[in-house]
């Protein structure tokens, strides 16, 4: 009994002798923050590390005890309050600092620590989110929308963060409601721009808008928005579906893009109308004498396809005054024939073309002869010894034919009181050498070099010696360009037509003859028909010809030779970017020598009976082609902006003190601006990574 007391007086003793809960009182009035944070850290037995901007008084002041957790958290508070936070540090310790740089400062736990929550978004937007969450964030808080769209970031103190996530559940519901309406009678997409228009306006009225969606493959229409917004919307589409069951079966339907005559074969075929086909002849009628006649082109229309319509069955017609289709037909039909016309009737892009064609050609000769002429000059002489060469000029032959034939006009004539005159009597023959020589003698080009005489009384010489070299570069630069709407054919010519003999007849007395003239057109063309594909690239079906004149086939003939290059091929690019087209390269190399057999072949001496000469022509032609998809306005104002001060431009270099004549007759002429490129709307930078 007695041990059994003594083990309880000891429990008793032992217990009693735990120590209790540490217990703090607080009270300081203006108190140095450095000295309270040591006074924390001695109670609490945690580290903390100051930074050198935390200075200033605190006051508190508890009216009863603390224990060391209520102490801390008191110590948060007042920090808090005074514009300082506690910031944890990986090794267990606080860090404090400025509240103000809170937000970039990683931080965990605690009640008056500053977190930082990533919290997605499921209806509203994040911008409707920002603007309603603002005001409740702290001084110190931030809030900002992720790259993602669906969600927002808050940084700010825990329980203000707490708070904030509970507004945002209620707020981040969706309240709207859909109703799905299928039509019987109205066309949904004509539905659809009503109720947006009605919407639209009751929106601004402070009611609520109602989103609306087309579905046209089931004729339907999705509302969504406030419960009874959508209501009221969805009672004014079934009345508008009821109304138009009742409506007039005859429409009119003005194109704003599309061709009406070449969409009505097309809506015909779809209703089952006959379809009407228009064959023009256009071929040029023979008139008398067998001129060209100008007579117009004959019209003829040829039935195609169904039968002719009956009852209930569509009609659709071509006004050509407006650019219009005339349809009548049931609702139904009306409707389906809408959706092919609004489908077909968008604006086509526009594709620029854009060639270079370079052409560049080395053109080198070297020439170099000796010719000889040995002929008497007596009444029974004749030239016995001449060298005369086909790549030499001039041409001694003719040189001297002409001072032969003036040799032989020479006359002698005596007077009556016994004086002897000499004169020239001219000939037909002596006058053809002459002019011969004249005109050898003007064909010379380089050096030439010669001399001649006499030999006793009955011979006379000659020799000639002629040496050049020539060097010909050319480089011819076009650049052709055009525009023109997606899978449309488009054409450019820049030169010459140049009239071509097809033919030539006489009639049977001889005595009416006439010839046939066709024009051909000659110079560079380009002919490109381009075609969209839906990835941004481009097809182009494309001719390309660059013809030149290179002189008639014979002297004194009509007949012409035609330069001619010619590329026609079809080539797929990409949208901007430059592809090689085609080329030539031809390079010709000719070498003659012409000598007088056996003297020609004597060493040193033999170069006194050759000529030679050598040529040598490199041509390089190299074409390029430029697509670019032309899109909106924007696109054709900087292109024709582009264009126009690359013109603008020369002009000022030739004129550096004139107004370009250009920027004037835009302004005088046409009463407009000179083109200018858009602005470049550069799109925001994205907000920095969290």
């Amino acid at each position: 009994m007695r041990a059994g007391r003594f083990l309880i007086g000891a429990a008793l003793a032992l217990a009693f002798a735990v120590p209790a809960p540490a217990q703090q009182v607080i009270n300081l009035r203006d108190a140095d923050i450095r000295a309270y944070i040591e006074d924390v850290a001695r109670t609490t037995g945690r580290t903390f590390i100051i930074d050198p901007a935390v200075q200033g008084k605190v006051s508190v002041v508890a009216d009863r005890p603390l224990s060391r957790t209520q102490y801390f958290e008191v110590f948060l508070s007042t920090l808090r309050a005074n514009g300082f936070i506690a910031i944890p540090t990986d090794g267990g310790a606080f860090r404090i600092a400025p509240a103000a740089n809170a937000a970039q400062q990683p931080t965990r736990g605690g009640s008056s620590s500053f977190v930082t929550q990533v919290i997605d978004l499921k209806s509203i937007d994040t911008q409707s989110a920002i603007e309603a969450l603002r005001p409740l964030v702290s001084a110190q808080g931030q809030i900002t929308a992720s790259k993602s769209g669906s969600s927002v970031v808050i940084a700010d103190y825990a329980d203000n963060l707490a708070r904030v996530r509970s507004v945002l559940k209620e707020i981040d519901r969706d309240r709207t409601s859909m109703r799905l309406i299928t039509l019987d009678n109205a066309g949904a997409r004509e539905i659809a721009t009503a109720i947006e228009s009605v919407s639209r306006a009751a929106g601004s009225d402070g009611a609520g808008a109602v989103s609306v969606i087309a579905v046209d493959s089931s004729n339907s229409v999705i509302l969504r928005g406030d419960p009874e917004a959508v209501g009221r919307m969805a009672a004014i589409v079934s009345d508008l579906d009821k109304r138009a069951s009742a409506g007039t079966d005859i429409q009119v339907v003005f194109l704003q893009n599309a061709d009406a005559g070449a969409l009505l074969p097309v809506l015909q075929q779809i209703a089952g109308q006959q379809v009407q086909v228009t064959v023009v002849n256009s071929a040029p009628q023979s008139g008398e004498n067998g001129q060209m006649s100008n007579a117009a082109p004959s019209v003829s229309t040829t039935p195609a396809g169904s039968a002719p319509p009956g009852p209930g069955r569509a009609v659709i017609a071509r006004y050509e005054g407006a650019n219009a289709l005339v349809i009548s037909a049931p609702p139904d039909v009306q409707r389906s024939l809408n959706e092919v016309i609004r489908k077909l009737d968008v604006r086509q892009e526009q594709v620029l073309v854009e060639a270079i064609i370079v052409e560049v050609s080395d053109n080198a000769a070297k020439q170099l002869g000796v010719q000889f002429l040995l002929a008497g000059t007596g009444s029974n002489s004749v030239p016995f010894a001449v060298t005369n060469y086909s790549n030499s000029a001039p041409n001694l032959l003719a040189i001297a034919g002409a001072i032969g034939a003036r040799e032989l006009d020479r006359t002698q004539t005596t007077t009556s009181d016994g004086v002897t005159t000499t004169g020239r009597t001219s000939s037909s023959a002596g006058d053809a050498l002459e002019q011969a020589a004249v005109q050898s003698l003007l064909g010379v080009s380089g050096s030439l070099f010669g001399f001649g005489g006499e030999i006793g009384n009955d011979a006379l010489f000659g020799a000639v010696i002629n040496a050049v070299k020539s060097d010909t570069a050319s480089n011819v630069l076009s650049t052709p360009s055009i525009m023109t709407l997606d899978n449309q054919e488009a054409k450019i010519l820049v030169g010459q037509e140049v009239p071509m003999t097809t033919g030539e007849a006489l009639s049977p007395n001889f005595d009416n003859a006439f010839r046939t003239v066709q024009r051909q057109d000659v110079g560079v063309q380009l002919q490109v028909k381009p075609q969209i594909n839906a990835g941004g690239a481009i097809k182009l079906f494309l001719r390309q010809e660059v013809s030149s004149i290179a002189g008639p086939v014979a002297t004194g003939s009509s007949d012409l030779i035609i330069n001619k290059r010619e590329i026609e091929t079809t080539v797929t690019v990409d949208d901007g970017d430059i592809i090689a087209l085609g080329g030539l390269i031809d390079e010709n190399e000719r070498r003659t020598i012409e000598k007088v057999p056996l003297l020609g072949d004597i060493p040193v001496v033999g170069e006194l009976f050759k000529s030679r000469s050598r040529s040598r022509t490199k041509t390089n032609l190299m074409i390029f082609i430029r697509p670019t998809i032309v899109r909106s306005r924007q696109d054709a104002q900087a292109i024709s902006a582009r264009r126009f001060n690359y013109t603008r431009e020369m002009q000022r270099e030739r004129y550096p003190k004139q107004e370009p004549s250009l920027d004037a007759l835009v302004r005088d002429y046409m009463g407009a601006a000179p083109p200018v490129a858009p602005p470049v709307v550069r799109s925001p930078a994205p907000p920095p990574s969290e």
